[in-house]
């Protein structure tokens, strides 16, 4: 599974309430309506410059704080289609995947915002096209990818009703 995007790059420790402030989260379910406040603490116009299928790129500690779902889903709807970091929180790892946002862990410190990127998420292999370089990640799972291909985890138990559609 290829995707391709644009980089939008943060540092270190970006918690869930830098994705998405407790002051919208609790005020709407609606995630085309938090989509428009996603990291707007850090950068208040980033809901402007995303298109769907960018990539948000930061460093250590991606998405600490909650274990509430609203972070990737704010994401998602925000047009973002996957994040690279050096490390994550595990429960939103978890989540971004059940949530059909792709993560992956990597060294991004050569990846620069706005950079074009085409990611492969069976070999971990991420082409930065505007530096030329290529930069190698921890593969996903098949299992997970296959999660991501059908938009998360709700919509592969609809389609295989158990994990029996996973490739071998």
């Amino acid at each position: 599974m290829i995707l391709r995007g644009r980089a939008h790059k943060f540092g270190d420790n970006i918690n869930t309430d830098y994705i998405i402030s407790g002051k919208y989260k609790f005020k709407t379910l609606d995630m085309n309506e938090l989509a428009k406040h996603v990291m707007e603490d850090i950068d208040p116009h980033f809901y402007e410059k995303v298109k769907p299928g960018d990539f948000i790129v930061a460093g250590k500690n991606f998405g600490c704080g909650s274990s509430r779902e609203q972070a990737p889903r704010a994401l998602s709807a925000a047009g973002i289609r996957g994040i690279l970091a050096q490390s994550f929180a595990r429960i939103f790892f978890r989540n971004a995947i059940n949530c059909g946002l792709a993560a992956l862990e990597c060294d991004t410190s050569l990846i620069e915002d706005g950079d074009e990127l085409e990611i492969d998420l069976l070999t971990g292999k991420i082409v930065d096209h505007s530096q030329g370089i290529e930069i190698k990640a921890q593969p996903l799972p098949p299992v997970m990818v296959d999660i991501l291909r059908e938009g998360g985890l709700v919509e592969y138990f609809k389609k295989y009703g158990s994990f029996q559609g996973v490739r071998k």
